[in-house]
């Protein structure tokens, strides 16, 4: 009984944690130590990772189009979150193993270039689970608009 208790409450754990990539985090944010020569992660004034500005600050990086925040990134990096690029786990994970492959993929432009030089040779999956991490959480969208035509019954006393 007391094992079966055990494996419930686990997989209620499980359950209830937030879904992340396949990766590690813990690895993942030491793996960020290589990162951070070039970029932070800073939400507004709390400082999450201090790093550089040589890169965008990766705050709130997934979910988010791929060129949105403000800095100066390559044309390729540009045109792909123009076509559509939304950053997930999955694709984070695909660009810092070899950003310029990735950006030429994602294009179609064998031309395409990439301002990030490093390459991710391990741990790409858990620096993507560690971005996911420290993403703010995504806020319900409202499934019905608010319809503004409504009447109340005082409108309609009158």
């Amino acid at each position: 009984m007391k094992n079966i208790l055990n494996i419930s409450a686990a997989l209620l754990l499980s359950l209830s944690a937030p879904a992340y990539a396949a990766g590690d985090i813990a690895a993942g944010e030491k793996a960020f130590k290589k990162c951070k020569a070039c970029h932070t992660i800073k939400n507004g004034d709390e400082v999450i990772f201090k790093g550089g500005k040589t890169g965008p600050n990766l705050f709130g990086i997934i979910g988010r189009a791929a060129g949105a925040e403000e800095f100066k990134y390559s044309k390729s990096l540009l045109a792909a979150g123009m076509s559509g690029l939304i950053w997930d786990e999955e694709s984070i994970a695909a660009f810092i193993t070899d950003p310029t492959a990735y950006l030429k993929d994602v294009t179609g432009d064998s031309k395409a270039k990439s301002k990030m030089t490093f390459k991710a040779k391990k741990n790409a999956e858990d620096l993507a689970a560690y971005l996911a991490s420290v993403a703010p959480e995504m806020e319900e969208i409202e499934t019905e608009p608010a319809d503004s035509t409504e009447t109340t019954e005082e409108n309609n006393d009158s």
